[in-house]
């Protein structure tokens, strides 16, 4: 996920500026080796080396994600329809605390396909735009192979939120025998005549003034002067009662309209204004200046539009304090004119993109405030209590924080009381902070996550004995072996500390591991492989920063490769292919990063990475990587291909088929067959087709390539 909260240790700031090059001597030997036996200096791997304490993540975690999925899932085959997009979301959630980008994605496009009203279309729509923006990069792509992502498109909003006729009809008159005659309404100086019959038409109060028992009845001159109507509105407003239409009226005009149709009960001229102004907002400055309108006059058709407007600008109208103040001040009732049944939804969605693009910002906090006041069961109040208590944690605003974490756990959270433990740490009650941990432990079936939480409150052997057992139950867990690293290190056993990062860094690429293991090998004056890891970790991230943010990696990366031998061309495809060989990934990423630097073909380079990328399970890096691939393919038929695997990759199996069918027209090629025999085989779930998929596969073995993609076909 993008939201992520740094450990405290992480965000003091520190007075002294660092210079990479005391940390990093340009003479071999100046660092302190690990087998002296004099005291290590203040440049020593322990001040190299260090750990922040795990994040408390704002995520739900239950204590058992099968059953909570299980009873989602039944719940989904028998509740209501209204009541479907919510469980989407709550699905949603759940795969989020798992790290479940593509079970995310999927729970979204449920949640936007049953969304049972246009308020959840336009919501879901716009959140599955967010959470695809790499997708936005390939419209072009998608558009030449005929097809549009439907939950990119706008949703239709005038035609899904019809007028109900029976509210424009309140005030119609049933006296067929009436005889028409005109009626001239004065404002200040001007007169506008109109058809006395189509005015008492527009709404009840009308018919009443001028068919009922009031003077006005009686009276061919009525004074409009003080009823903020001008005379070109009234003009409108006495057009639309002959012909329906709004069409030809100015923009400010229709304001005004609005606004008395709004006084006037006319449902249909509101509703043909409110329908009008929608059609003319397509901007987030449209948006901001209508929505108050769209609020004040009850317009739901203009602020569902409005609304659309602004949440497909996201995440930049967050940046705009205008926005911001719509969302945060809105009462409940105009908050049900702008999003209908929809709140919980709409502030779920906003307050993770205010997390993703500041944690601890008022806004991310206002935000988190309005879901937990909108949160209507106690899956959604344990979610909203407890990602508000995240946020309030990160302020250090503390006791706000344990009051929102109580909450959570009274809801259900148990996950919330590794906030009440570090707020009691905080406190400096480290034994209250390790015995609820322990009665947690005691009480459910215990997870990675809570050994982890409470290895922190505990020293020597009994920590080590949590994160052993941390790591038993939830491998994927990075502190536990980043610790066991760091202490192996300080008692100098470099050996052992590399073993122990190199477990998790055997089925998980995480560039925090990298760079413990960076410090490892330059304390160890390995420096080859130490540039592995920090070229490996800019590939991953090229804005990544080490030694606690205060340098980038590149600057690293600078100062290592002095201590390096050039590779030439040769030798960089040589050892690509040892590493290849052996199944090295991170090292075939190193060479790829140093071969990218060359004059050497970069397209087919950038192709490799994303396929090492993707098997090392990074695909935002590996889409990042096909980009580029596309941008520098040296031919047209290698172009194909690229955008082939980049729409293969992002699920539109059949478009990249069709490219890979234009790229075996203009040349055969090992990779264009490769790309049809796996664009076919996900396309078509007919087992008739699996002849046909073995023989593209025979055919890319028959075309030039270089053995270790020969390999993949045979494996």
């Amino acid at each position: 996920m993008r939201s992520f909260f740094p450990a405290e240790s992480c965000k003091e700031a520190h007075p002294n500026a660092l210079n990479p090059q005391s940390w990093l001597q340009i003479e071999r030997g100046k660092l302190p080796k690990l087998s002296s036996s004099s005291h290590p200096s203040s440049a020593s791997i322990e001040s190299l080396i260090k750990v922040p304490q795990p994040a408390i993540l704002p995520f739900f975690k239950p204590v058992d994600y099968v059953e909570v999925l299980a009873q989602i899932h039944e719940e989904l085959e028998s509740c209501p329809p209204q009541e479907r997009s919510n469980l989407f979301l709550l699905q949603y959630q759940v795969f989020r605390g798992l790290g479940e980008v593509k079970l995310m994605r999927r729970s979204l496009q449920g949640a936007w396909q049953r969304a049972h009203t246009v308020h959840e279309k336009i919501i879901f729509g716009a959140w599955l735009k967010y959470e695809k923006q790499e997708e936005e990069l390939i419209a072009d792509l998608l558009a030449a192979c005929g097809k549009c992502a439907k939950e990119f498109a706008p949703v239709d909003i005038a035609s899904l939120l019809p007028f109900d006729v029976n509210a424009g009809s309140e005030g119609r008159t049933t006296n067929e025998n009436c005889i028409s005659q005109n009626v001239t309404f004065t404002i200040g100086s001007e007169k506008i005549i109109c058809e006395r019959q189509k005015i008492s038409e527009l709404s009840a109060p009308f018919r009443a003034m001028l068919k009922g028992h009031f003077s006005e009845s009686l009276s061919e001159t009525i004074d409009l002067s003080e009823n903020n109507i001008s005379p070109s509105g009234m003009k409108a407003i006495s057009d639309f009662s002959l012909n329906g239409s709004l069409i030809e009226v100015l923009p400010n005009l229709l304001l005004e309209i609005l606004v008395f149709a709004n006084k006037y009960c006319c449902e249909r001229l509101k509703d043909a204004c409110d329908r009008r102004l929608a059609s003319l907002v397509s901007s987030k400055e449209d948006a901001v200046e209508l929505m108050e309108y769209a609020l004040d006059e009850h317009s739901t058709v203009l602020a569902a539009s409005c609304l659309q407007v602004l949440l497909r600008d996201l995440p930049n109208c967050l940046n705009d304090n205008r926005v911001v103040e719509i969302f945060v001040h809105a009462n409940k009732q105009q908050l049900a004119v702008m999003v209908g049944p929809g709140i919980f939804a709409l502030f779920c969605f906003l307050g993770e993109v205010s997390m993703n693009l500041n944690s601890s910002s008022d806004t991310t906090a206002h935000i988190l405030e309005r879901l937990v006041e909108f949160a209507e069961n106690d899956q959604q109040r344990l979610l909203a209590l407890h990602q508000l208590g995240c946020v309030r944690l990160l302020r250090k605003e503390y006791d706000e924080a344990r009051c929102l974490f109580e909450g959570a756990v009274n809801a259900g959270h148990i996950y919330s009381v590794a906030g009440l433990a570090r707020l009691d740490y905080i406190k400096g009650d480290k034994l209250l902070s390790y015995g609820q941990l322990n009665s947690v432990i005691s009480s459910v079936t215990p997870l990675g996550w809570m050994y982890q939480e409470r290895s922190l409150y505990c020293d020597g052997d009994k920590r080590w004995e949590d994160l052993e057992k941390a790591s038993n139950l939830d491998p994927t867990l990075i502190y536990p072996y980043t610790y066991r690293a760091a202490s192996l290190m300080r008692t100098q056993n470099a050996q052992a500390a590399l073993a122990e990062i190199n477990r998790i860094l055997g089925f998980k690429l995480s560039p925090e591991c990298l760079e413990v293991r960076f410090f490892i090998h330059l304390s160890l004056e390995d420096y080859k492989a130490a540039l592995c890891d920090v070229q490996t970790i800019l590939t991953l991230r090229s804005d990544y920063r080490m030694f606690e943010g205060r340098v980038a990696a590149s600057q690293l990366c600078t100062l290592v490769r002095e201590h390096v031998e050039r590779w030439t061309t040769a030798d960089c495809w040589a050892r690509l292919y040892d590493c290849w060989s052996a199944v090295d990934d991170i090292g075939s990423l190193s060479v790829i990063y140093q071969m990218l630097e060359s004059d050497a073909a970069k397209g087919i380079l950038y192709f490799r990475q994303s396929l090492l990328l993707l098997r090392l399970n990074c695909p935002e890096a590996a889409m990042r990587s096909l980009q580029l691939a596309r941008q520098h393919a040296s031919s047209e038929h290698e172009r194909l291909v690229y955008e082939g695997w980049i729409l293969y990759d992002t699920g539109h199996y059949e478009e990249g088929l069709w490219k890979a069918e234009e790229s075996i027209n203009i040349k055969r090629s090992f990779e264009a067959f490769f790309l049809k025999a796996y664009a076919l085989a996900d396309s078509s779930i007919d087992p008739s087709c699996s002849p046909t998929v073995i023989s593209l596969l025979e055919d890319a073995l028959k075309c030039p390539s270089d053995n270790l993609r020969k390999g993949q076909v045979w494996f």
